[in-house]
């Protein structure tokens, strides 16, 4: 009852004007941030943080968390519209999400993303409330070995991602990881396939290969078909379509599972919402009842990710107010802003500042709510834009695309980077390699080999610790019984299936 009575005095907090109206700016603004390629949240955070300077502490971190909150849904629009992923984040839902918006269901793409971000970022705010701090003494425990496998699992998930072959995916895998070496070594600081190239020193960032790959490569795609597309229903003239509820009934065990994969994951010092979504939409994608047609516009596909996206940040803020570590890069910024008004996160903070804390956990409530008005509100126009001819909506796109790929560092260089990887994926779909693995990579590349470098640093190069730590020994079990699954599974059934014709 004591934690009911603190939520609603923290509520009430929240309800005052200047604090209510923090709350729908920084939502707004996490939404922008989520829908521009090239500005992202964890971006959109930081060039908010110097305007919380005269705020109360309190109102500081509840716009900045807002921010955070808005920002995992927001490029939800651009990702199922356009094919342009605003965010890392968003990659696994553009799978499912825009071949539901070719065959003229955008609006129930859309919705089925709306119910998925307020479901998961619901139950992940009651867990964190619930049990922030047994939660976050487990969480401790984890360190680099850990992490790595739980990168390394979402790695592995690359065998399932496309329709291609094994071998297809795993090129294209290779080739994304060793994008993300090109540059200067993190740990020993040694340059790396720059090959003189000044502009290669600062490596080439993930957005310019996400950007590129996906959404100028999609263009070009569509300029060598000449634009000419299936017709679709006029989807601006539909009312709103949200799933039903037996469609919503028959997804709560996978939304229960991708709110638990998100809430961990999201607890996790450096692992933040990028890899929730690809691990939850990779394990569903190996295991789900409905795996068989995930990429081709299941609604699993949609839930899987964008719940494990937003449930996330209820992980990601459980370690941060209970032991003042980090789970993502947004959290790091929001801790900064505690410190520059003079508090320490930690167990301490529930003994001197417990109203603030619970004013912060009401706040995620309230944020969660307002995200989903915007976003009711937002998914009939953004359905629109796809009245628009489509030449029209590429032009568009391909100005997105380069002030998304400026932005990025303001250098003109990412520009060209974009543009290349734009080619390399339009050369990539033409001979049927999947693009989602080369992403991955590039994505998660640096983690797995910041994490699996520390580690080697750490315990003397004894390889065998990702093995005998109980957690990280369970997650890489995990991790090479998928892929053992998946690359024998198929051949035994068809070795079965051809010993049954013979019979």
């Amino acid at each position: 009852m004591d934690i009911l009575y603190h939520l609603g005095m923290g509520l009430l907090q929240c309800l005052s004007p200047v604090t209510l109206l923090l709350l729908v700016v920084g939502v707004l603004i996490g939404l922008i941030s989520g829908v521009l390629p090239g500005l992202t949240v964890v971006m959109g955070v930081i060039l908010v943080l110097p305007f919380t300077y005269p705020m109360s502490a309190t109102n500081a971190i509840i716009v900045l968390t807002a921010i955070y909150i808005g920002g995992t849904y927001g490029g939800a629009f651009t990702s199922i519209l356009f094919k342009i992923p605003g965010e890392p984040i968003h990659v696994p839902l553009l799978w499912d999400g825009y071949p539901m918006a070719r065959q003229g269901q955008a609006a129930k793409a859309l919705g089925w993303t709306l119910y998925a971000a307020i479901g998961g970022g619901l139950m992940a705010a009651i867990i964190m409330v619930v049990v922030s701090e047994p939660f976050a003494i487990v969480a401790l425990k984890f360190s680099t070995p850990e992490y790595f496998a739980i990168v390394f699992l979402g790695l592995t998930s690359v065998i399932v991602l496309g329709t291609s072959t094994i071998r297809q995916a795993v090129i294209s895998l290779a080739i994304g990881i060793l994008v993300a070496t090109v540059g200067i070594d993190d740990i020993y600081g040694a340059e790396r396939f720059t090959f003189g190239i000044s502009i290669l020193r600062d490596g080439i960032d993930y957005l310019t290969v996400m950007v590129g790959t996906y959404a100028l490569a999609e263009v070009l795609k569509r300029l060598e078909e000449g634009f000419v597309s299936p017709t679709l229903k006029q989807v601006g003239k539909v009312k709103t379509t949200f799933p039903t509820w037996l469609e919503f009934k028959g997804q709560i065990g996978l939304f229960l599972r991708s709110i638990g994969i998100g809430t961990i994951i999201g607890s996790v010092p450096g692992a933040g919402a990028t890899v929730a979504s690809f691990v939850s939409y990779g394990m569903e994608k190996q295991y789900g009842k409905n795996r068989k047609e995930m990429g081709k516009g299941a609604p699993e596909g949609i839930v899987s990710s964008q719940t494990a996206a937003t449930a996330s940040v209820g992980g990601a803020l459980i370690p941060l107010l209970t032991l003042g570590i980090p789970g993502s890069g947004c959290t790091a910024v929001i801790l900064g802003a505690f410190l520059l008004h003079g508090i320490q996160p930690g167990p301490q903070v529930f003994a001197t500042s417990l109203d603030m804390v619970y004013t912060i956990y009401a706040s995620v409530f309230l944020a969660l709510v307002i995200m989903a008005i915007i976003g009711y509100l937002a998914v009939k126009p953004m359905c629109k834009v796809l009245d628009a001819p489509e030449s029209v909506s590429s032009a568009f796109i391909m100005v997105l695309c380069f002030i998304g790929a400026f932005t990025i560092r303001n250098n003109i260089s990412d520009v060209w980077m974009m543009v290349v990887f734009g080619l390399i994926g339009y050369v990539m779909e033409r001979y049927n390699y999947p693009i989602a693995p080369l992403v991955l990579g590039a994505i998660l590349g640096p983690l797995a080999e910041r994490a699996f470098l520390t580690t080697m640093i750490s315990y003397s190069n004894n390889w065998t610790v990702f093995f005998t730590r109980p957690i990280s020994g369970v997650v890489m079990f995990i991790s090479i019984f998928g892929l053992l699954f998946t690359i024998f599974y198929p051949m035994l059934k068809s070795r079965q299936k051809q010993t049954t014709l013979g019979q």
